[in-house]
């Protein structure tokens, strides 16, 4: 039965069955071709598929199709798109089956919605499970389950469900993946309710090892139990991240406190449980990443400063006036204040992101910001003429400006 007409499906259809706010709404059209679609005012944007925008609500509506497999990865497919074909086959080429499921244009949320894979049924049993077995032939719908698993943090991922994304990861699919569909997908993982589980599913199917071995190795490694309780690595990371979740933290912030401690994994077995010098490891780790996913420069220079400075900034609370200096000029604190908050709150996620100490306050953050502002806070172009007045020149002018902010900073230490 080919049903033709305008279905409201995927994501806003699941989270209004869920009770959940809905976002922006996607559209399937059964029985019509584009040029039906450009004389009824639609515009033609799909490159790979023909996806149109609704003249007035500017909503994407992509006409009912099929796609078969021809190629490796996300990208090896022919799209076949015709009148004759019906939503049931539309629906059957989606990853999971609470996204599956279609509504009537006029859906008010009472009516009966179209579930041919009885997506409704592992809605209520908090189930993901995929649709079909055409799941294996897009290597992308690996990261989208280990999303949604972090999205919805009481579903269990249905054991066939499992046992397939295992099979695309040993057939070799997740090493065709592209960059920069990989971050994508993990970029919106990370800004989960619960951005852990995706980490932990990836792990599970061994796509973790594939996509990011700099992370993946570091479950199993120790730390000194004194300053984690939690001793794993790769557990100490997770709690961070969820943390960084607790405290709605930014992409950049959540993006530095899952590579921060990249380096321990690489820690030599005769030093362990420490893990001397793990900082610059870990920025040399880093850059490979960010190179290899093509990280944007928001995210991978805040995570640089993360990796290296972390441990500084934990012991900065005994710091004097020169040494707290330094650590501002090696965070670029002075030019990029906002960036500088940002490194503090991820290490804050880390302070706090460890066995049994999550309640525990991070006077780190506050004291270092208050230590920036007095920093800021010097008249610079003041004491810049000082200095040429009494012939100073080039970077004699700037050796003045640090002086000067070093006694601002020693002033404040001595009624803070």
């Amino acid at each position: 039965m080919k049903q033709p007409g305008i279905y409201m499906v995927g994501g806003a259809v699941r989270d209004a069955l869920l009770g959940l706010p809905c976002g922006d709404r996607d559209w399937v059209v059964v029985g019509s071709t584009p040029e039906d679609m450009a004389a009824r005012g639609f515009v033609p944007v799909g490159r790979d598929f023909p996806v149109f925008l609704h003249p007035e609500t500017h909503e994407e509506y992509a006409l009912a199709r099929t796609e078969r497999k021809s190629g490796r990865g996300y990208r090896g497919f022919t799209v076949l798109s015709s009148p004759e074909v019906t939503l049931q086959e539309d629906l059957a080429r989606r990853d999971l089956t609470i996204n599956s499921i279609a509504a009537p244009a006029d859906w008010t949320g009472a009516e009966a919605v179209f579930d041919p894979y009885n997506g409704v049924r592992d809605l209520q049993d908090r189930v993901l499970r995929h649709v079909t077995d055409a799941f294996r032939e897009d290597p992308v719908r690996i990261l989208r389950v280990a999303r949604f698993a972090a999205r919805f943090a009481d579903f269990s991922i249905a054991p066939e469900t499992l046992q397939l994304m295992r099979a695309m990861v040993q057939d070799g699919e997740a090493d065709h993946l592209v960059p920069e569909r990989v971050w994508q997908e993990l970029a919106r993982g990370l800004m989960e309710r619960q951005p852990s589980r995706m980490f932990e599913v990836l792990r599970e199917c061994g796509a973790l090892a594939v996509l990011l071995p700099e992370v993946d190795r570091l479950w199993g490694v120790p730390q000194r139990a004194e300053y984690h309780p939690e001793v794993d690595t790769g557990i100490h990371v997770m709690l961070v991240l969820d943390m960084a979740a607790r405290l709605d933290a930014p992409l950049a912030v959540r993006f530095a406190c899952l590579t921060h401690d990249l380096g321990k994994g690489t820690t030599a077995a005769d030093v362990l449980p420490r893990h001397i010098g793990h900082e610059q490891r870990s920025a040399r780790l880093l850059k490979g990443v960010c190179e290899r996913l093509r990280v944007p420069g928001d995210c991978r220079e805040t995570a640089d400063v993360v990796a290296r400075e972390h441990g500084n900034i934990h012991r900065s609370g005994e710091l004097q006036a020169a040494a707290l200096l330094r650590l501002l000029e090696r965070c670029d604190a002075l030019r990029k204040p906002e960036r500088f908050a940002q490194v503090l709150l991820a290490c804050e996620c880390d302070a706090r992101g460890r066995g049994g100490l999550q309640e525990q306050p991070y006077p780190q953050r506050p004291r270092l910001l208050a230590a920036l502002q007095q920093a800021l806070a010097v008249p610079t172009a003041e004491v810049a003429a000082q200095a040429a007045a009494q012939g100073a020149k080039g970077a004699q002018v700037g050796d003045w400006i640090r002086r000067a902010r070093e006694q601002a900073l020693a002033a404040w230490l001595a009624h803070a």
